[in-house]
């Protein structure tokens, strides 16, 4: 794509990775058949190749965001559908993270649109305000179908439905500590402790420590580690967003100097996504590149370390299992083949639901601040899932279980609860 960029923009580093990313595009229109909101809603400006042309008008004449432009660009899952699917290697990834900042920095959305995003902001980033917010939920519960139905009120309309009827207790697992390897220790490993999930679903961890340490691996919650920026990140919100995942790149760095490190492992994809390009977000920073650069070259999602463990064949136990392959696992990490793999050497037979590279319309705030599109792309993910007529389904991301879970009258576990079961743990609490 030809670009117009001039001398004085191009000093701007931001501006020339931008630049360069929006060069490579060859408007091949491949990726409008696996972009999720072209195939729902028909609009080439709701299409990759239509979003970058958005892009590149607005930076090229160095303007503020416009309602239109913000518009397309929120309608973005992120997904990275396009990515997979490009010829050319255009990185939308970083280009659409750019475009997100400069409409964060430059557009002042309606006075309610701003207060809802504030809102997901403040307490989805972190487990006790989470905890509180879904106390403040129940109240607001009876009022869910009523706001969905006022444009202005939809957003919190869409957050109150999606809200749990209740949280589980605290778990230990959830609390930073070390977990001792079972046996003789064979790897040390940092997880993440994450905001949402353990919150909502505490056994997620539970299982992958419970796993991990009979595995003979030795798991540690470091102190000082918080969110993981990612959730604010995909808001535009560049300084906040650095400011967390610096707190937690720390964390892990002392770690690594401490005791050491074999892997960070990350039972939540979306935030796997991230923190695997810690070292992109921060390679300007005198202070963090290095630093970043350690924690994304450790970063493992909990599938991709289970892989290196060699763990021994089951015998079948007869239950199907449909795989939902989380975007930030298939398109964001290139994560594929190992949770499906891992399921089989479990003795799960596992079946692949047809349009698997959609997304399911989590996204993040995603199913919240978008909730129409999300709706319609739930629909069309467990339709296809209920056509494999399984006993259950494994994902591997916390929002994609709960929006599946959310239409599917079959249970919705996370992949490595399932593998915690099958190597001599708890069975998920879902199957009981």
């Amino acid at each position: 794509m030809q670009t117009n960029f001039s001398l004085a923009q191009l000093a701007n580093a931001e501006t020339a990775e931008a630049e360069g990313i929006i060069r490579k595009c060859v408007h091949c229109g491949f990726c409008t058949a696996t972009c999720p909101t072209y195939v729902t809603l028909g609009n080439e400006l709701d299409s990759p190749r239509g979003r970058i042309y958005l892009i590149k008008e607005m930076l090229e004449n160095d303007r503020p965001a416009d309602a239109r432009t913000a518009l397309h660009v929120d309608r973005c899952l992120s997904c990275l559908a396009c990515t997979t699917t490009c010829p050319s290697g255009v990185d939308y990834m970083h280009l659409i993270d750019h475009a997100r900042v400069h409409v964060e920095r430059t557009y002042k959305r309606p006075a309610l649109v701003r207060l809802q995003r504030a809102a997901l902001a403040y307490f989805m980033t972190s487990a006790n305000r989470f905890r509180l917010a879904m106390r403040l939920a129940a109240l607001g519960r009876p009022f869910a179908g009523f706001m969905k139905k006022v444009p202005a009120l939809k957003a919190f309309g869409a957050m109150l439905e999606l809200a749990p009827a209740a949280l589980p207790a605290r778990s230990r697992y959830s609390e930073p500590g070390t977990f001792a390897a079972k046996g003789s220790r064979r790897r040390r490993v940092a997880m993440l402790t994450g905001c949402v999930q353990p919150a909502i679903d505490p056994g997620i961890n539970e299982a992958a420590i419970e796993l991990l340490t009979n595995l003979g691996v030795e798991v540690v919650l470091p102190k000082g580690e918080g969110c993981c920026g990612s959730l604010r990140h995909h808001m535009g919100h560049e300084g906040p967003a650095h400011d967390a995942a610096r707190r937690t790149i720390d964390a892990w760095n002392a770690e690594m100097d401490g005791q050491g490190l074999d892997a960070i492992v990350i039972t939540a994809s979306g935030c796997g996504t991230t923190i695997k390009d810690y070292g992109h977000m921060f390679r300007h920073d005198a202070a963090y590149a290095e630093k970043a650069r350690r924690v994304s070259a450790l970063a493992k999602d909990v599938t991709e370390f289970l892989d290196t463990l060699d763990l021994p064949e089951q015998p079948s136990r007869g239950v199907t299992v449909a795989y939902h392959s989380s975007c930030s696992l298939q398109h964001g990490q290139k994560v594929t083949i190992q949770p499906k793999s891992l399921l089989r050497r479990a003795g799960f037979a596992v079946k692949e639901p047809a349009e698997g590279h959609l997304c399911c319309g989590s996204a993040g705030t995603y199913n919240m601040l978008q909730s129409d599109i999300a709706d319609q792309l739930k629909a069309r993910k467990v339709r296809n899932i209920r056509a494999l007529k399984p006993d259950v389904i494994a994902a591997g991301n916390l929002g994609c279980i709960t929006q599946i879970g959310s239409a599917a009258e079959i249970p919705v576990v996370h992949t490595v609860e399932l593998l915690n079961w099958a190597f001599g743990g708890k069975k998920p609490a879902r199957l009981k």
